[in-house]
């Protein structure tokens, strides 16, 4: 398998300010994505060097009328005990994602199911995906769905994007995301809706991803404390790295 690491994986934003220690990205066309707009530290920060990045992202923040900062620190590194407590005592969440990768031969075979059939997102379903998709971000409120509808419809026309629709018994029920690069193809937003989930939907999405790019390794990222993540070593996947990040809502 090629060495991947989380520079492979796909951030949708501009990096609107770099230097040693930092890089800082945005995405004007959606504010309120949270993964779209934040800092990635280049190295670990001291707490006086996070104190003024922080001041400076809560201000350029600010003047776009975004109510939110996110860092993200170093792969494979955790905060010093100091900084730590200091993200603690101002109220941010504090947690970790994980890198997993996987060649696709090496992914588990599946019986046939013909109740579940997966296809690419076309003119012709392209309604019966973003009603889905908006379905479940109405959990994170109707701007943020709204938003969310029409960078799906941007990234329609992405050559390097393809959005794959799966159905149960005919009725749209899950969704994935292949983010496609010279050497990876990145699984991102999989999601299979509540009434049809345990049927193996979310499997059949993930090896409609190995069969359609069979010579490239596929890569993932998982919440380091959800569950799917015990799904995805199961399923052969390698587990690659971690990274934290930090988030504060105002």
């Amino acid at each position: 398998m090629k060495q991947v690491s989380f520079e492979d994986i796909y951030t949708l934003g501009k990096i609107v300010t770099e230097n040693d220690l930092y890089r800082h990205f945005h995405y004007s066309e959606m504010l309120v994505r949270y993964d779209s707009n934040f800092i990635e530290f280049k190295k670990l920060p001291t707490l006086s060097e996070f104190k003024p990045v922080e001041k400076y992202l809560r201000e350029y923040h600010q003047k776009n009328g975004q109510k939110h900062v996110k860092f993200y620190f170093p792969a494979n590194q955790k905060p010093t005990a100091e900084l730590n407590a200091y993200l603690t005592d101002k109220g941010y969440e504090i947690g970790f994602i994980e890198l997993f990768a996987i060649l696709p031969k090496d992914f588990p075979a599946l019986m046939n199911n013909p109740d579940i059939q997966i296809e690419a997102v076309t003119e012709k379903n392209l309604e019966l995906y973003l009603t889905l998709q908006y379905k479940h971000d109405l959990e994170y409120g109707s701007e943020f769905a709204k938003q969310k509808k029409d960078l799906i419809k941007r990234q329609f026309k992405e050559l390097h994007i393809l959005q794959i629709l799966a159905y149960y018994k005919g009725n749209p029920a899950g969704y994935v995301d292949i983010i496609i690069s010279s050497k990876t193809a990145e699984i991102d937003n999989l999601a299979v809706d509540e009434e049809f989930r345990n049927k193996g939907i979310g499997s059949r999405l993930q090896k409609f991803a190995m069969e359609t790019f069979p010579e490239k390794t596929v890569i993932l990222i998982a919440d380091g404390e959800d569950t799917p993540k015990e799904m995805y070593k199961k399923q052969n996947y390698q587990y690659c790295g971690f990274k934290y990040g930090v988030q504060k809502v105002y």
